[in-house]
């Protein structure tokens, strides 16, 4: 029996995954609307379905969806939902109860997007009617036209997974992990026991693809049973089918390894070869992750700002032989820079931002480092700097490690910025 049909619902928080959820089941269930913003509240025009601080606590509800943006040791309904917490679920597993189709769901602390973006075009690629949702920007519940051969690939967060209570997925990929959101998880192997969840909720018919050369997922592993048939994806082991492309965009380690799970999974749906070499000979990646936006002599820019965490830019330090780091931000609790020394010569680091005294903490004795006010003086000083010694096969690495939120709205507004001032200073090389 489908447990949100003709029940009484709270939606807790409002953004696009709530408003989502609430368009999804408003014709199917009796629901009422939370937000801790009062301001966003007024200008959705859901009135009738909004509901009161104090009439939450009077009322009964079946279920609790909430939204994977709200913290619930942080949020003004934190008691009420600890008390109910047996009642608390996912957009995701309102989705899961609708739609039983073939789900390929990706999660990890980095390359997420980007896996799913490629398994889309390739699956597309191969009129597959193949559906892009999930933490990539797209709703689950905001799919229209749904067939039962339709594909869906999920790009699933750990904050989306940690509340989700039902959901499984036929193929479930863990690309990677390292601490990440430890502000939210408050420690490591929380962070790890919500993306392993993808692994828990799956049965014996269902396949499990892992990342066989990190060490937290093998260790995960061995201290669970896990019912479905997981596959081990060596990332290290040299690939013969990426002998036939010629792209650059997977030279990098962390490139490879997307592909090498998108490769892997793709063997599950048959698909031509011929076929998927063009689509992944085509791929550009996405905006503001490792992009090149500027090749030219001997000069390279890499707009990465995508980057919040060393780990994430890690492949990116190893593969460029003489670096300029434009990085800074929020940092991120528990973050460690785990490079070899062989590295650390070819980097010259300009860091910015609110937390440029602990990321040059980070650096000190290995990384020879700067700091300046904000990313447009790091930035101006770095073109003085190529300007003047013009260096052979040089790279401005804009990779931040760090979150966005104290100068910019999100990683997209930091990475179009950094896009401007490149074009504003490239003129003077």
């Amino acid at each position: 029996m489908n447990i949100f049909l003709n029940k009484k619902i709270l939606i807790y928080g409002l953004g696009i995954s709530g408003l989502s959820s609430y368009k999804f089941l408003k014709n199917k269930n009796d629901i009422f609307l939370y937000d801790d913003n009062k301001l966003k509240i007024k200008t959705l025009g859901t009135k009738k379905n909004l509901i009161s601080y104090k009439e939450i606590l009077k009322t009964k509800f079946d279920q609790i969806i909430i939204s994977p943006g709200i913290d619930i040791n942080k949020c003004k309904l934190s008691k009420f939902l600890k008390k109910n917490y047996n009642k608390v679920f996912s957009d995701l597993d309102v989705f899961y109860s609708f739609y039983k189709n073939d789900f390929i769901t990706i999660t990890g602390t980095n390359g997420k997007s980007t896996t799913c973006q490629l398994m889309y075009d390739v699956l597309s690629s191969q009129k597959f009617d193949t559906r892009l949702v999930g933490n990539i920007g797209n709703p689950v519940l905001s799919v229209k036209n749904v067939k039962k051969k339709t594909v869906f690939v999920i790009e699933a967060s750990s904050y989306q997974l940690e509340y989700s209570r039902i959901f499984k997925s036929k193929y479930a990929a863990i690309l990677n992990l390292s601490p990440d959101h430890m502000e939210r998880h408050k420690n490591l192997n929380e962070y790890i026991k919500a993306k392993f969840k993808l692994l828990k909720n799956q049965s014996k018919e269902d396949l499990a693809f892992v990342n066989k050369d990190d060490l937290l997922i093998n260790k995960e592993l061995k201290l669970n049973n896990f019912k479905s048939k997981v596959i081990k994806i060596s990332t290290k082991k040299d690939n013969r089918f990426l002998k036939n492309i010629d792209n650059e965009y997977f030279l990098t380690e962390s490139n490879k390894e997307n592909l090498s799970f998108v490769l892997a999974i793709s063997k599950k749906f048959y698909i031509k070869k011929n076929l998927l070499i063009e689509t992944i000979q085509k791929f550009k990646g996405l905006k503001y992750r490792q992009q090149i936006i500027f090749r030219k002599k001997n000069l390279t820019i890499i707009n990465d700002s995508k980057s919040t965490s060393f780990s994430s830019s890690i492949s990116l330090l190893k593969e460029n032989k003489k670096i300029f780091w434009l990085l800074g931000g929020i940092y991120k609790k528990g973050d460690k820079l785990e490079l070899s020394k062989k590295y650390f010569k070819n980097i010259k680091a300009f860091i910015y931002g609110k937390d440029k005294k602990i990321f040059s903490k980070k650096l000190k004795d290995k990384i020879k480092y700067k700091n300046f006010n904000n990313l447009k003086d790091a930035l101006k000083e770095i073109f003085v700097i190529v300007k003047k010694e013009r260096p052979l096969n040089s790279t401005i690495l804009f990779s931040p490690c760090a979150a966005s939120f104290d100068n910019f709205k999100n990683f997209e507004d930091r990475g179009l910025y950094f896009n401007k001032l490149v074009k504003m200073y490239k003129n003077e090389l």
